[in-house]
């Protein structure tokens, strides 16, 4: 199923309060009726080994939210060019959690939809993706490796920014 309405719609953190209330103890006791599927399932990836002598960070330059499925296409990104040029000599690690709910209030469109819409009143929306909330210089990808392959991670990570919106630097420590 395809999303309704672009990302920058809901990239902004600060637009709307934090929305995850959400127990399984309790489900109808809850904000959140039904938490919406979250795209990520993978975190953590390639090969842990305590001889990687250099690890490589994705920062955020700026706050902003970032719903499941582009992280799951930054990781996807990343991680098929790290397997490619280096395998099974790096440890990939997603730093960052999707639990903020987004919600949306979905209208009718097309011929005659005004007759039959209810408006914006009382706008609550439903809930249609959850995203993580990105603070000011906040690691959102490490990637652990030798020295000698600066250049491959150094360009998947930035394969994987490209599938972000925001801008966000890279941070090497040895």
């Amino acid at each position: 199923m395809a999303r309704l309405r672009p990302a920058r719609t809901s990239r902004d953190p600060f637009m709307t309060p934090a929305w995850a209330r959400y127990s399984l103890r309790k489900p109808r006791k809850n904000y959140v009726r039904a938490m919406p599927h979250r795209s990520i399932l993978v975190f953590n990836m390639g090969v842990r080994n305590d001889s990687y002598n250099m690890t490589a960070t994705l920062n955020a330059d700026a706050p902003v939210q970032l719903r499941s499925n582009a992280l799951e296409s930054a990781r996807q990104m990343a991680n098929k060019y790290l397997e490619a040029n280096i395998p099974n000599a790096y440890s990939f690690k997603v730093l960052v959690y999707p639990h903020n709910v987004i919600r949306e209030h979905k209208m009718a469109t097309g011929a005659g939809a005004d007759r039959i819409s209810q408006g914006m009143s009382h706008a609550f929306g439903k809930p249609v993706a959850v995203a993580a909330r990105l603070v000011k210089n906040q690691p959102l990808m490490m990637i652990k490796t030798s020295g000698s392959n600066r250049k491959v991670v150094q360009e998947a990570l930035r394969r994987a920014a490209a599938k972000l919106s925001g801008s966000y630097s890279m941070k090497f420590t040895m």
